[in-house]
């Protein structure tokens, strides 16, 4: 693995991405309150460019009962969803929500004297 600079922690601000270049790879940069996340930005379905869709969190559900309307609610992990087909993963881990063997390759990002690195 390689430490790649990406930028200095004041120029990705909370809710904003950042997409680089790095040997033929491109890699999407997410900062989501305050946590920072990186993920290839090809997506394992089409090769999309999955890192410019929607980030937001993983909807989740309950059965209530019967008789009872299934409770949906907003869950804590970040999701990010393919623009090209909607495919959706964890952020944090590539899993992808319905099939646990599709995996979009993620990056472990750390913060180093207010610059922002990810292990490439």
């Amino acid at each position: 693995m390689t430490q790649v600079k990406i930028c200095n922690v004041d120029q990705l601000l909370p809710g904003e991405r950042k997409i680089i270049e790095f040997n033929d790879l491109s890699i999407g940069v997410f900062n989501i309150d305050g946590k920072y996340y990186a993920a290839l930005n090809t997506c394992p379905h089409r090769g999309g460019p999955v890192c410019t869709g929607r980030v937001g969190k993983e909807l989740l559900a309950e059965f209530a009962g019967v008789g009872l309307r299934v409770r949906e609610y907003y869950g804590d992990n970040p999701v990010l969803s393919c623009p090209w087909h909607g495919w959706e993963f964890n952020l944090e881990t590539g899993i992808h929500l319905a099939d646990s063997k599709i995996i979009l390759p993620t990056y472990k990002v750390t913060i180093k004297n207010e610059t922002i690195f990810a292990e490439i």
